[in-house]
Formats: structure tokens, sequence, C-alpha cells
């Protein structure tokens, strides 16, 4: 390994750190297994980008691509567009709980003001 510069220095610290929180969070039950998998993943692919450069590149040219610094961008964005997808997702399905929670509330409380007392 050629010696780190300081940017791969301050990438690893953040990665390293990044990754001791998805752990964290895993071990305190507020992540399941399956996303403990996907940001353990990504978060290690991210360490071994930083510190070994040259084999993105390799990596890239497998793919056809001439940099690996243009695969971690493609990559990158696929994987962005997922994760917003999957956000926007959730908060449909928020939504229409909502709705269906406020529908429930207000028939309850007319019901309730409908009885004689």
């Amino acid at each position: 390994m050629s010696s780190i510069i300081i940017i791969q220095l301050i990438l690893l610290l953040f990665l390293l750190f990044a990754l001791s929180r998805v752990f964290l969070r895993f071990r305190g039950g507020q992540i399941k297994y399956k996303e403990f998998i996907f940001w353990s993943v990504v978060f290690v692919s991210a360490i071994f980008g930083v510190l070994f450069p040259g084999e993105t590149t390799r990596l890239a040219r497998l793919f056809g691509i001439g940099r690996g610094a243009d695969l971690v961008i493609y990559v990158s964005i696929i994987v962005l567009f997922y994760l917003i997808f999957r956000a926007y997702v959730l908060m449909e399905n928020l939504s229409h709980q909502i709705t269906e929670l406020v529908r429930k509330i207000a028939l309850e409380n007319g019901n309730k003001a409908n009885k004689p007392k």
C-alpha cells in the first residue's frame, strides 16, 4: 500500500465512524439485519476503494469504464435513486396510514358527538 494522503485519511476516518454507527444501531435494534448488511457492504466497499484506489480502476475496466472514479459515481447514482425510491414509497405508505387514522378518529369523534347525553 502506498502512503496515505490526507484526503484518504479523512475519508477513512469518516467511513470507519459511519460503519461504527451502523453496528451500534443494529446492536441497539434500530435497524434490521438486511439494513445492517446493506450499509456494512456499502461502507466496507467504500473503505476498500479509499485504501486501494487502483483496484477501482481495474474493476471499472471490467465494465468498460475508463476510470474507477467514474464507476464509483455511476454506482452511487444508482444507489441514491434506489434509496430515494424507497423513501418515496415509505412516505406514500405513511401518508395513507395517516389518512386512514384521521378518518377513523373523525368517525369516532362524530359518533360520540351524535350520542345523546
